[in-house]
């Protein structure tokens, strides 16, 4: 009886197999980048700095018909400004869209070109497959994230010169100072799009359709941002992560605030576990046949 146990096993575990070698995360990162939606995303990312920075050549000085000084106002004060200028008019709605993209167009790809099953079959673990697309499109998520102010930095102080960062609010932050808090904003723009990434994650394992996955994490992010404008709400609006999404301006500060990032950070951290969670759970228990 033992024998025949034993030869059973020897059956569906191959010598030399391991598990954790399987779709190694290089072979995954190469896959994604040599797809041509990656390429296009890159270049209308890289792309934008130039586009904003002839607009305001033929548009002339940001804000001169306002009665305030916004961040936008400052735009063309130095280089960090104008990659904080970027930042700004970017994280609203373009950045959710590579986020949706790389994390949504994963396994809903895959099912899709009708090659999901024959990855299961290699032997590639559910959640051996899983891990390797969620860290392939975090990766490329955050290389956009980072792609745009660089590029936005390097247009701005060969244009603009490489000046203390003008704030809103009156004063100056030297360059030193400037590059630390574009750091922050970054960071902070990629943690507080972990819920739009992890949508997307979930709903590609839901469906055979990548447009469906990544429409609809970029349109429930849409419906958030409706509804944070939505003062009826009151407090609830606390609990949408629309309402956090711009808390990063407190780095343009004169003193660094924390704690409307913190508590932004939190929730959205907060969402996103739960639907990985979702994700694995599921696709763990899903029936593949695409």
């Amino acid at each position: 009886m033992s024998t025949v146990t034993d030869r059973a096993k020897a059956v569906e575990v191959a010598d030399g197999y391991r598990a954790g070698r399987t779709l190694p995360i290089r072979v995954e990162l190469v896959r994604q980048l040599k797809r041509r939606r990656t390429l296009v995303m890159g270049g209308i990312l890289f792309a934008l700095p130039f586009v904003l920075l002839i607009a305001f050549q033929v548009g002339g000085e940001p804000g001169g018909g306002n009665e305030g000084v916004t961040l936008m106002d400052t735009a063309t004060a130095s280089g960090a400004n104008f990659a904080a200028v970027n930042l700004f008019a970017s994280a609203g709605f373009l950045l959710v869209i590579p986020v949706a993209l790389f994390c949504g167009d994963t396994v809903a790809s895959e099912a899709s070109w009708s090659s999901l099953r024959y990855l299961l079959a290699a032997p590639v673990p559910r959640a051996r497959l899983l891990w390797s697309k969620l860290v392939v499109g975090l990766g490329l998520s955050l290389a956009a994230m980072i792609l745009l102010p660089l590029v936005a930095l390097a247009v701005g102080m060969a244009a603009y010169g490489t000046g203390p960062l003008e704030l809103p609010t009156g004063g100056t932050l030297p360059f030193g100072t400037a590059a630390e808090r574009l750091a922050i904003i970054v960071a902070y723009l990629f943690v507080s799009q972990l819920i739009t990434a992890a949508l997307a994650f979930w709903l590609s394992t839901k469906t055979d359709a990548p447009l469906g996955a990544v429409g609809g994490a970029v349109g429930l992010t849409i419906v958030g941002n409706v509804l944070d404008q939505v003062t009826a709400l009151g407090d609830w609006r606390d609990f949408l992560p629309a309402h956090w999404q711009y808390a990063w301006l407190d780095t343009v500060q004169p003193q660094l605030e924390w704690s409307r990032m913190i508590e932004g950070t939190a929730l959205s951290v907060t969402y996103a576990l739960v639907l990985f969670a979702l994700a694995f759970r599921g696709f763990a228990r899903k029936d593949v046949v695409s």
